[in-house]
């Protein structure tokens, strides 16, 4: 019996090991996997600067830009002239005049250039330079208004159609699309139109035969991809256009697009072979800065105020919001503190939105504080800050949104708030999307990072190789003085693992509030666990330690639908389990003075108790010196000087900032 009995345990232990094995195995595929995302996209980088990376695979040998920046075209004379003349330009911008070039020639183009780079011009030019009408498919009505707009001051003859036009006036622009002598050059439709009139569809096979159809143009290009961060089903059915009109050109535009988005994109669009360009990322005037997100919201608002009054002072900016009523009473809390402010959202009507637009172009308005519905569209250059009180719900959606500072070329900051809250009820909203969870991951990545440069974050998201030397100081992790060492954390995972496996075990879900309190032994007793020890930290280091454990998988999001509400609750991920093999070690970088040691020691990396310990050597007087360093309202030697030329702020009468009630 005795013999049986050692059999046993040698069976449990060899057990132990395999599962031990087995675990090490899966990380190492898991790595294996990461490796060859990473050398795949290393490769496309590699021909994609020796311009031979087409956004579907195909080669075409015209697809280096330098094959179209030149000026013995045939038409560049009459393309120079309609820029100076019709859009009062005097010269074009990056990858302008390669674009229009191309356009010009007839050829399928994909064009990936920043916010507020120029893309509208690269198809409106080149209509005004030929004969028929380009059909234009935009998402937004509000942006293609705002496009009217313009073209109309500019003289343009451009048409809008959507649900609200008149009779007589769709009749009049059918009319027109068959008429090879009409003015009308531009037409915009929303990709519905496309999807549901077969009226209209008729029409355009009608101009098509006719050749009235001189180009298409489709903006917003990733909104066809499902892995985009904003795909929208009718998009999807603008297949038909080039099944239908082979012959007709079809530029694709976007501001935020990563290669397999646009190799998507482009077999929906059915796209056999297009000229690819892509204009770098960098904004080399915008200074990027991620500040913790104060608890207290008395606090938060004085530090955007003492922001705005301090550095920017009288200049423009944006602050954008995660919902329309934190949009509405942040406006009226800036508003009672001073702050020339003014609400702008989807739901409020049109003329209320006219008059804060308004207000704010002609510097009646300081600030606007807006949700996403504010931006597309918007063109005004001397953006000087934007400041998002809750994170994006995508890397893309951050950098068109910031990307609306700045467009002057003059320096301009871009200050996130990042909050620890903010991840689940972002995550609650995008459950639902495709890779709505994945991507609001990539952001809360972006925003835990203390050490790399931002530029280099950004980059890599969009897949294109930055150095970070050229980053010129001009990102808060470039400008950190302090030391950025590794803390082992295995410990603490392991504790929160204990508290979520208790709660399991009586049946409770634990949201993430719950789970910190239950940690720092705080809150329903019965969701605490005797033998973890409340850690030391700040409670801001507590919720960055738990972030991380989520983007790493050891912990995942578990959520509850009820009739009003999307309930985020955090549970044990599927990487937990490498826990049980006692060697395993799971660190994140924190800031420190260069005097502090948190590093991981080979002595401590199976100790649980001594990692605890040597987590727990981060001071809070260290952790508030961080983040006071990098809230500093004034940068000496850091970031921009903003000495812009400041507009007069106009007060009081008829034209004050509008608050919704």
């Amino acid at each position: 019996l005795l013999f049986l009995a050692v059999l046993e345990e040698v069976l449990v232990s060899i057990e132990n090991e395999l599962q031990a094995v087995e675990m090490q195995i899966q990380e190492l595929v898991d790595k294996q996997q990461e490796l060859l995302q990473k050398k795949m996209r290393v490769k496309n980088l590699i021909k994609q600067s020796s311009g031979d990376l087409e956004a579907g695979g195909s080669k075409d040998t015209e697809t280096s830009s330098e094959e179209w920046n030149k000026k013995d075209f045939p038409w560049y004379e009459k393309i120079k002239t309609a820029l100076q003349s019709k859009f009062k330009l005097q010269k074009f911008r990056s990858l302008q005049l390669e674009t229009v070039n191309a356009a010009m020639a007839g050829k399928d183009i994909f064009l990936v250039m920043p916010t507020g780079g120029g893309k509208s011009l690269c198809y409106q030019l080149p209509a005004v330079c030929s004969d028929g009408f380009t059909l234009v498919i935009c998402p937004l009505i509000s942006l293609m208004e705002d496009q009217l707009m313009v073209l109309e001051q500019l003289g343009i003859s451009a048409a809008l159609l959507n649900a609200s036009s008149s009779k007589e006036h769709v009749k009049w622009v059918h009319t027109e699309m068959l008429n090879r002598n009409s003015q009308l050059k531009l037409i915009y439709v929303t990709p519905e139109k496309i999807a549901k009139s077969k009226m209209f569809m008729s029409k355009l096979e009608k101009a098509y035969q006719a050749g009235c159809l001189a180009r298409i143009a489709v903006d917003e290009v990733h909104c066809c991809s499902q892995w985009g961060h904003d795909f929208r089903p009718d998009y999807k059915s603008l297949g038909i256009l080039k099944r239908q009109f082979p012959n007709t050109p079809l530029i694709g535009l976007t501001a935020t697009a990563t290669n397999h988005v646009l190799k998507d994109a482009q077999n929906i669009l059915h796209v056999q072979k297009c000229i690819t360009f892509t204009a770098s990322f960098n904004r080399p005037n915008l200074y990027y800065e991620v500040r913790h997100k104060p608890s207290n919201n008395e606090d938060f608002i004085e530090d955007i105020v003492k922001t705005i009054n301090g550095r920017y002072k009288g200049l423009s900016g944006i602050v954008y919001c995660f919902s329309q009523k934190d949009s509405e009473q942040v406006t009226v809390s800036l508003q009672k503190l001073g702050i020339k402010a003014g609400t702008y959202h989807a739901n409020m009507e049109a003329k209320y939105k006219t008059k804060v637009h308004k207000g704010w172009a002609t510097n009646q308005i300081q600030v606007v504080v807006a949700t996403v519905a504010f931006g597309m569209g918007i063109d005004k250059p001397d953006v000087r800050f934007v400041i998002h009180h809750s994170m994006s719900k995508s890397m893309e959606n951050y950098y068109q949104e910031s990307g609306r500072a700045g467009r002057d070329d003059q320096k301009a900051d871009c200050i996130l708030y990042y909050g620890f809250g903010d991840i689940f009820r972002i995550s609650s909203m995008v459950v639902m999307e495709n890779v709505g969870q994945e991507k609001l991951y990539d952001m809360v990545s972006y925003c835990q990072n203390m050490n790399k440069c931002r530029r280099v974050l950004i980059a890599h998201h969009f897949d294109e190789v930055w150095d970070s030397a050229n980053c010129n100081r001009m990102c808060d992790n470039c400008c950190r003085e302090n030391a950025c060492e590794k803390m082992d954390v295995t410990g603490y995972c392991r504790d929160l693992i204990k508290i979520l496996e208790q709660a399991d075990s009586m049946s409770e879900k634990l949201t993430p509030l719950k789970l910190i309190d239950a940690w720092s032994g705080k809150g329903v007793s019965k969701f605490r666990v005797p033998e973890v020890t409340p850690p030391k930290h700040p409670r801001e280091e507590l919720e960055r330690i738990i972030a991380h454990l989520l983007l790493q998988q050891y912990l995942k999001e578990d959520f509850s639908f009820t009739a009003f509400a999307t309930i985020s609750y955090l549970k044990v991920g599927p990487k937990a389990r490498l826990l049980k093999n006692e060697g395993h070690v799971i660190t994140i970088e924190g800031i420190t003075n260069r005097k502090s040691v948190f590093k991981v020691k080979p002595s401590q990396s199976s100790n649980l108790k001594g990692s605890r310990e040597n987590a727990q050597t981060v001071s809070k007087t260290v952790q508030d010196s961080a983040v006071k360093k990098s809230q500093e309202h004034k940068r000496p030697s850091c970031g921009p000087n903003l000495k812009a030329k400041k507009p007069k702020l106009q007060a009081g009468g008829n034209d004050q900032p509008v608050v919704i009630d």
